[in-house]
C-alpha cells in the first residue's frame, strides 16, 4: 500500500476531521480517495464548482455555492459514513459562513456525532486560522521507478514505437523523478510527437520543464553560473574538499556500491567579501549541476500556515531538480530568532524544524551550500551539529599567498597581458587586512583610472595608488572582525585555507 493511502486511512480512522491534499492534480487525488472509500465501505461525495454528486448513486448535489451545499448535507444527515471531497474549496474557504460550517462539521466528527471525513483537494496556501487546527495535510506519493518505467512502456506501446533500452530507460527515470503524473505525461507525449520515439536528446526537455517549475514557483531561484574553482584565489583546503565531493557525485552509483554515503552539504562561515558566495557558484560548476538559491524572504507568507507550505514546496522543488546544488546565502539571517515566543519567531522555528528534518533524512542528490557571516547571530547550535553538514569551513581574511592569487585572478580577467609587468609580491604586502572583495575593487579602480589616463597598460604603481584610496575590511569592521575571529577560534572550525 502506498504511503498516501496508509496515512489517509490512519488519520481518518483516528477521526482527524479534515484531510488536506496539497496538489493541483485533483482528479488523481479524487480517484485515490474513491478507491479508499470503496475498500472500506464508505460512500464518497464530491463537490466542485461545475459538478457535485454522490459518486456511488449518481445523485446530484447543489453546486456553485459551497456554504449552501455544506448546510444541506449536514441538515439532511447525508454525511454519515461518507467521505466528502471538496475540489474548488480555495475559492470559498475564507468566507465566514463556510468557515463556520467547516468548523461545525469538524467538531461533530471529533465528538463522534458524525462518521465522516472531509477532504479538501487544493493548493493549500490560504487556510484560515479558524480551521487550521482541524486539518492535516497530505501529499500524493511521488512516482517511483517502477511506476515511471510502466508509464514510459505504456506510452511507447500505445504509440507503436520502440521501448527505450535499459540504459536510456534508466536515464529517463532519473530525470523524471519528482515530477507529477500530469507533467510526466505531457513531457513524454511531446517527446513522441517531436521525434516519433524516445531519444537521449529528449532528456533536455525534461530539464527545461524542471526549470519552468522553478521559475513559476517564485520560491526558488535558478542561478546561471559561469564561475569555476579557478576564479577563487586561495581557499585550497575547501576547494580540494569540494573537488573530492564532486568526484563522488560524478560516479554516484559506483560510490554507493562501494559504501560511500551521498554527500549532504557544507556550511561556509566567515568574513564578508572573502569568497563564500563565489564558492557556492563554483561548486555548481565543479559538480556539473544546476544551482538553486533559496531566499527565506520569499518563503514568508501573510496567511496562517503559508510559510510552512512554501517551505514544503521549496523542498519538493529542490528534490524535483535533483541532482542539484542548493545555495542558502546568509543562513544566519534566515533562521534568526529560532526558539523565540513571538508570532514571527514561532513561524521561523517551525520552518527551521522542517528544514532540519529534511536535511537529516534526505537521500536525494541535493548538495547544500549554506553560507553565513556570523553564526553567532541567532543561528541555533543544533544547526552546527555533526550530521547536518558533511563539514563546516571557516573563511578568514586572505593571507599573503592568497592575496597574490586573488590579484592574479582579477588582473588576469581584465588585463592578462599586463600580469608579467606587475609586482604581485609588493602589492600583496601592502594589502594585509584586505578581503577578496576589497582586492577586486582595487584592481577595477586601477584599470579604470589607467584607461581614463589613456595608458596602454596598468602598472604596479597604478594598483598601489588604488590601494591607498581604499579602506580595508579590517579597518571598516575592526571590532566586529576581532569578535568573529575569536568566536571561530573557540569553535575550532576547519580553515578553508592551507
Amino acid at each position: 500500500m502506498s504511503k498516501f493511502k496508509e496515512d489517509f486511512i490512519r488519520l481518518a480512522n483516528a477521526r482527524f476531521p479534515i484531510l488536506g491534499i496539497d496538489t493541483f492534480e485533483d482528479d488523481i487525488a479524487s480517484q485515490l480517495v474513491q478507491e479508499i472509500g470503496r475498500q472500506h465501505n464508505h460512500g464518497v461525495l464530491e463537490w466542485s464548482l461545475n459538478d457535485a454528486k454522490d459518486l456511488d448513486s449518481g445523485f446530484s448535489l447543489p453546486q456553485g455555492n459551497l456554504a449552501e451545499t455544506l448546510k444541506l448535507l449536514f441538515d439532511e444527515n447525508l454525511l454519515d459514513n461518507k467521505i466528502l471531497i471538496l475540489k474548488d474549496a480555495h475559492f470559498f474557504i475564507n468566507e465566514p459562513y463556510v468557515i463556520s460550517m467547516i468548523k461545525k462539521l469538524a467538531q461533530n466528527i471529533l465528538s463522534g456525532h458524525l462518521e465522516c471525513t472531509l477532504v479538501i483537494v487544493s493548493l493549500l496556501n490560504t487556510l484560515p486560522k479558524e480551521i487550521e487546527n482541524y486539518i492535516s495535510v497530505l501529499e500524493l506519493d511521488p512516482l517511483d521507478e517502477k511506476a515511471l518505467i510502466k508509464i514510459i512502456t505504456d506510452i511507447s506501446t500505445s504509440q507503436g514505437t520502440k521501448i527505450p533500452d535499459e540504459i536510456l530507460m534508466s536515464k529517463f527515470v532519473t530525470h523524471l523523478k519528482g515530477l507529477s503524473r500530469t507533467e510526466v505525461d505531457s513531457i513524454l507525449t511531446l517527446a513522441i510527437y517531436d521525434g516519433g520515439e524516445f531519444y537521449s536528446n529528449d532528456l533536455a526537455k525534461i530539464s527545461a520543464q524542471k526549470q519552468q517549475l522553478i521559475r513559476k514557483s517564485n520560491i526558488l531561484e535558478m542561478i546561471q553560473v559561469k564561475e569555476s574553482m579557478t576564479d577563487i584565489g586561495g581557499l585550497e583546503k575547501l576547494k580540494n574538499w569540494l573537488k573530492n565531493k564532486a568526484e563522488v557525485f560524478k560516479q554516484i552509483e559506483k560510490a554507493q556500491a562501494f559504501g560511500v554515503d551521498i554527500p549532504k552539504g557544507v556550511l561556509i562561515v566567515g568574513m564578508p567579501g572573502c569568497g563564500k558566495s563565489l564558492t557556492a557558484k563554483a561548486t555548481a560548476t565543479s559538480f556539473e549541476m544546476p544551482l538553486l538559491r533559496m531566499d527565506m524572504g520569499r518563503l514568508m507568507g501573510k496567511y496562517v500556515g503559508e510559510s510552512e507550505m512554501n517551505m514544503r514546496r521549496a523542498i519538493k522543488l529542490t528534490e524535483v531538480s535533483a541532482p542539484c546544488v542548493l545555495w542558502i546565502d546568509e543562513i544566519e539571517k534566515a533562521f534568526a530568532g529560532v526558539g523565540g515566543s513571538s508570532g514571527g519567531t514561532e513561524v521561523t522555528t517551525r520552518l527551521f524544524g522542517n528544514f532540519l528534518t529534511w536535511m537529516q533524512e534526505k537521500s536525494s542528490l541535493v548538495f547544500i551550500v549554506a553560507t553565513a557571516n556570523k553564526i553567532t547571530d541567532g543561528l541555533p547550535p543544533e544547526f552546527l551539529r555533526k550530521g547536518r553538514f558533511d563539514e563546516i569551513f571557516y573563511v578568514g581574511l586572505p593571507n599573503l599567498e592568497e592575496r597574490k592569487k586573488i590579484l592574479a585572478v582579477h588582473i588576469g580577467k581584465r588585463r592578462s597581458n599586463d600580469l608579467n609587468f606587475i609586482n604581485l609580491d609588493e602589492i600583496a604586502g601592502k594589502t594585509e587586512g584586505y578581503c577578496g572583495a576589497d582586492i577586486e575593487g582595487i584592481v577595477k579602480d586601477a584599470v579604470e583610472n589607467a584607461f581614463i589616463s589613456q595608458k596602454e597598460k596598468i602598472s604596479t604603481e597604478d594598483i598601489l595608488n588604488a590601494v591607498k584610496e581604499t579602506h580595508s575590511l579590517s579597518e571598516v569592521m575592526k571590532d566586529s572582525i576581532k569578535s568573529m575571529q575569536k568566536k571561530y577560534e573557540e569553535l575550532k572550525l576547519k580553515s578553508a585555507s592551507i
